[in-house]
Formats: C-alpha cells, structure tokens, sequence
C-alpha cells in the first residue's frame, strides 16, 4: 500500500534512545520494514481512539481499522485473557468457540454464504481463497484493480500491485483501472473487465475470478455510487469465473450504512475475505463462501491450519461483534462518518490545496491537489504536520496524494472535529 509518509531514515529531531532503537531495528529486522511519518512515533499505551508515546503525549488515532472498536476494549481483552487462561488449541479438536463464531458471522451475510474457513491474516485469507477457486474451476485467470492491495504471500503478492513493481506478476493476473467516482463508471469497470478477460484468453489463460476490495481503499478509496459493482460481477460469472469481495478494509459496520461493504451495492459474492478488524487486534481472518465452491476442495484437499480458528481468536471474534452490536458502532460509523466528510468538505471551499473529498463511514480520502493535478508533497506535508500537532493519518493512491482516514469505529463527533481542524491547521501551515 502507497505511504508516501514513510520514515526517510532522517534522526534530527529524534531524541538519542530513539535513534538508537531505531538503530537496532534496522540491524536485527533489516531493509524491507518502514516506519510512518518524518519523525517516527512510539506509541506504550492505547485506549479507544487515543495513543500515548513514551513522553506521555496523546495522539487521536485517525488511521488504524484493525483495532476497529478502539484500542484495547475491555471486554475484547477481557475475553482473549479469559480464553487464554483456559485453553487455546487447533480446530482438529471439537470445541464450541468455532462453530459458535462461523455461526454468528455468517448470520451477518448473505443465506447463500454457507461456510466459513478461518485463518491468521488478510493474506492468508486470500490465499486461501485462491487456492480454492483455482482448484475449484481449474482456470488460473485473476484480475485486480491496478492499484490493489490484497496482501503479502507469494501467491497474493502478484495480486498487489501497490506493493511495488518489483512483486513478480506473469500472465495469469490482469489488472484493470480502478472506479474513478464518475457516473458511468459501473459500465466503465464491466468493460475493462471484458477487455482484461480477452486478453486473458490471448494468452491461453481463462479467468477464474474478479477480486476486489469493496471500496477500493489502495486505489484511492471510491465507494460510490452504491451498486456500481454490479454489472463487473455479472460480467465475471457469465464468462464462467467468481466474483470475490475483499472486506478485510471495509467491512465489520466500517461503512456505516451495511455491515459489509459489498452489501452497500446490492451483490452477493461467491466468497467473502476478510482479516483485520476482526479480532481488534488479534490475528484472526477468515474466508466465507457458497458451500459448492469447496466441496471438491473439502473432499480431495481437506484443510487445516494450526492457529486458524483458535478458541483465543474466536473468543477474540465474538467479543468484537459483541460491541459492534451493544455500543451502536455501525450507527456511530454512519452519523460520525457524515459528520467527518461534511467538514471536511466545506473545509475544501476555503482551501485550494483539497480536491474531490469521498467516503462511506468512517473511511474517508480527500485529495490534495495544486491546479487540478495530484500533490504528492502537500500530502507528506498535512500527514506529518498533523503528526506533529498530535493526529494519526496516512495517504495512499496511485499519485500518492489522497489523504486516508480511517480510525477506530468508536469516533466521536467531538474527536472528528479535532480531525478536521487539524486537518485546517496543517493546509494553513502548507
């Protein structure tokens, strides 16, 4: 996924036992990791939408989704320890937490969504779930948006173009452009769909599955119209493959107006993935699907992975949606996340540096722009001056310029305003 505030390797305003962590950081973990901002954070202590760093200074936490019911919520961190006090073991032994967990997620999607296969990460959850189409249709053929981001195994890598060009892709994988927020751009996607699947066929390759995040969050986050996904996932079944919604950003209530993200345009996908925020923090993701498409998978491959499904990570799961639904989150998600993008709107009239302002919920990009083109550098600008002034974002997409919003669900509208003004100080300051 784009950054453009990543750390630079610059230590001025760094005090010595930061540099020296950050020293050894680089020795023991090596080149491949990145840190945020200009001036990394180091964050001891988190509650709700709030960090404290080592010096006691509060940030508002306005990135990180995969603590979606805040950070460190009692009563999910209360049922992890309780579990783990118990028992935690695999799913080649019977016991109620997994049944009971498959159970209430798939009570949230689709009768047609039937089972449900647990695993660790995003990644894995859809490496799982190619694994399964490919053996399923005994086609190879994947297309993506150009921008995507679907995770890091080698299998997922050639599905992630934002990880960078250097990622592997041969001929089974195609991408296409990603929706732009324009009014035909249903239309648009089926026919770049249709033109990548020709392609495909060129090459002796029939394609197996469209895969999508929701509301395109790496490509710059475009989830509206509702229902413009429609026409690309009748297109795909028609020619024989799957659709597969990748819910790992936008869903558990993200949104706002649909638990899911796909349910915002009115599909039903062959197979859901998801990852992240289900576990507040706890790895746990999984793979839902229409019970068909792994029945030959089931009986020839069966499957088992060791942590997948864990009685922790279900015990984990469950008090997640226990809050999601006793705390009113995805209401909160709704009105906060209107309250936030309306702000930041008006915010727009008054200052040149923003462009198009979108969202759904509490996730929401907002371009920034100098005479209509992507700026890149007032992006890094507002991230790390909102940084310094004590408020977490990031930025993303293919000109490195859209500002990524997108904190825990439990925002208040007090704290989305304290967003936005610091959002108004850092464009003011630029």
């Amino acid at each position: 996924m784009t950054m453009v505030n990543a750390y630079d390797g610059s230590a001025d305003s760094l005090d010595p036992a930061d540099q020296a962590l950050i020293a050894r950081r680089q020795q023991a973990l090596g080149p491949a990791y990145r840190l945020f901002y200009d001036q990394p954070l180091h964050p001891v202590r988190g509650e709700g939408v709030w960090l404290w760093d080592k010096g006691g200074r509060r940030y508002l936490d306005a990135y990180n989704n995969v603590v979606s019911v805040g950070h460190c919520h009692p009563h999910v961190t209360q049922a992890i320890a309780a579990q783990a006090g118990l028992l935690n073991t695999h799913t080649r032994y019977l016991h109620e937490g997994p049944v009971e967990y498959a159970e209430r997620l798939l009570a949230t999607m689709p009768d047609a969504l039937g089972h449900v296969m647990f695993t660790c990460t995003g990644s894995e959850a859809n490496d799982l779930a190619l694994r399964i189409v490919r053996t399923g249709t005994g086609r190879q053929g994947i297309i993506v948006t150009r921008l995507a981001y679907h995770g890091v195994t080698e299998a997922v890598s050639e599905l992630s173009p934002s990880l960078g060009d250097y990622v592997p892709r041969g001929a089974r994988v195609h991408t296409i452009d990603a929706p732009d927020g324009g009014p035909d751009q249903g239309a648009r996607l089926a026919a770049d769909l249709t033109t990548a699947i020709a392609e495909m066929r060129r090459d002796g390759i029939e394609p197996a599955a469209f895969i999508c995040d929701t509301v395109f969050s790496s490509d710059g986050l475009y989830p509206d119209p509702a229902g413009f996904l429609q026409p690309a996932v009748d297109l795909i079944r028609a020619e024989g493959g799957i659709f597969i919604a990748d819910e790992v950003q936008p869903g558990f209530a993200r949104t706002g107006d649909a638990f899911w993200g796909f349910q915002r345009h009115g599909v039903v996908p062959d197979m859901v993935t998801m990852g992240k925020p289900m576990g507040n923090g706890f790895p746990v993701s999984g793979v839902a699907m229409r019970p068909e498409l792994v029945a030959d998978f089931g009986t020839n491959a069966r499957y088992f992975n060791t942590f997948g499904g864990n009685p922790v990570a279900c015990a984990a799961g469950m008090a997640v949606l226990d809050v999601i639904e006793a705390e009113g989150l995805q209401e909160n998600s709704r009105t906060v996340g209107a309250y936030l993008k309306e702000g930041l709107q008006d915010l727009g009239t008054r200052h040149a540096g923003i462009g198009d302002v979108r969202g759904a919920g509490l996730f929401v990009a907002v371009d920034c722009t100098r005479d209509g083109a992507p700026d890149a550098a007032l992006a890094r600008h507002v991230v790390n001056h909102m940084r310094r002034n004590g408020v977490l974002i990031s930025a993303t997409g293919p000109g490195a310029n859209i500002l990524k919003i997108r904190p825990p669900l439990v925002m208040a509208r007090g704290e989305a305003q304290l967003l936005i003004d610091a959002i108004a100080a850092a464009m003011d300051a630029g």
